[in-house]
């Protein structure tokens, strides 16, 4: 029971370094980016959307260097899941989400698209090889692309979603400051401890309760690397600018898809169990594809139907586990 005891403190230590982590390297490159002059709209697509997502991408690579393949996998679907259950859920809860007819017209195909693609990756091997992970970074890139050629016209919700940071940015635009550069080397610090102690944590917890890796994966993992994202959805409703959580939504699930399962099968293959693709990656697409109609009612999520999406991702949840 001690043994235990001291895991499940790794564990839970970990996702709160990891959560200061992020926060700390989002902050301190987004003002670095402005002193630098870089425009706030390119701080927004870069520095800040994938800061965010650095607690996944440091687990996942963590987990694969480390041969646990079914904790990287399972916190990429859980935490996939997470966003558009969890994140959604409570957000449209706490107030209706507005939703841009692009989100729906281009945006959530694309998540469609990205999600799908794992099939035929992994279908005949069981595996994300090298080749696979080469694959998934060039259609990371070519999402970016497309992106970038329609920042003007996504120029106000980029702005609106990193108000914050971006007045930061540019408050600080006369010079480097060493604090902002502190700020980075912490964060990535900080990062990187967090993700090996999730990692050994998770890995123990997992054998200590006979449960797969894959579970704690889908749990406690995925719920605690989608802190910062559920943090700055519910920031964002209780400010009254909701409406941006569902396109940062989306594009996190397309950047977990492509950047980290990408990246880290880069760094070493991954094995995909048969249960991801008869039952998480399914349920994932599931969930994915009824975001469609909803949408499509009114161009926004109303509570209850906030309510019915945190339900099925509570539901999903039970029945995986």
């Amino acid at each position: 029971v001690t043994t235990l005891a001291f895991e499940v403190l790794l564990l839970v230590a970990g996702i709160g370094v990891l959560y200061f982590g992020a926060e700390w390297l989002v902050r301190g490159a987004a003002r670095l980016a402005g002193s630098l002059g870089v425009s706030p709209i390119v701080v927004g697509l870069t520095v800040v959307s994938f800061g965010t997502s650095a607690p996944e991408l440091v687990v996942c690579t963590v987990a694969a260097l480390g041969g646990n393949s079914d904790l990287a996998v399972g916190n990429v679907m859980g935490s996939n899941l997470a966003n558009i259950g969890l994140i959604l859920g409570i957000t449209a809860m706490i107030r209706p989400l507005s939703v841009a007819a692009r989100v729906v017209v281009r945006e959530v195909p694309l998540m469609l698209i990205v999600t799908l693609a794992v099939y035929p990756l992994a279908w005949w091997d069981h595996q994300l090889g090298r080749g696979d992970g080469i694959f998934l970074l060039m259609a990371l890139v070519a999402y970016l692309v497309f992106v970038f050629q329609s920042v003007e016209e996504e120029a106000p919700e980029i702005i609106g979603e990193y108000r914050e940071y971006l007045e930061e940015s540019e408050q600080t635009a006369a010079a480097v400051r060493l604090t902002d550069v502190g700020l980075v080397v912490a964060g990535c610090s900080a990062l990187v401890l967090g993700g090996y102690a999730i990692v050994e944590g998770a890995v123990a917890v997992a054998e200590f309760l006979g449960v797969s890796q894959t579970a704690i994966g889908l749990s406690v993992v995925a719920v605690g690397t989608s802190l910062p994202e559920l943090a700055t959805a519910v920031v964002a409703a209780m400010r009254n600018e909701a409406d941006i959580a569902v396109g940062n939504v989306v594009g996190s699930n397309i950047f977990n898809i492509a950047a980290i399962l990408g990246a880290a099968s880069l760094a070493r293959p991954i094995d995909i169990g048969s249960t991801i693709l008869v039952r998480e990656l399914p349920a994932v697409l599931v969930m994915s594809v009824c975001l469609l109609p909803l949408l499509r009612t009114g161009w926004r999520i109303q509570r209850w139907e906030g309510a019915v999406l945190l339900g099925g991702y509570l539901a999903f949840g039970a029945w995986i586990l």
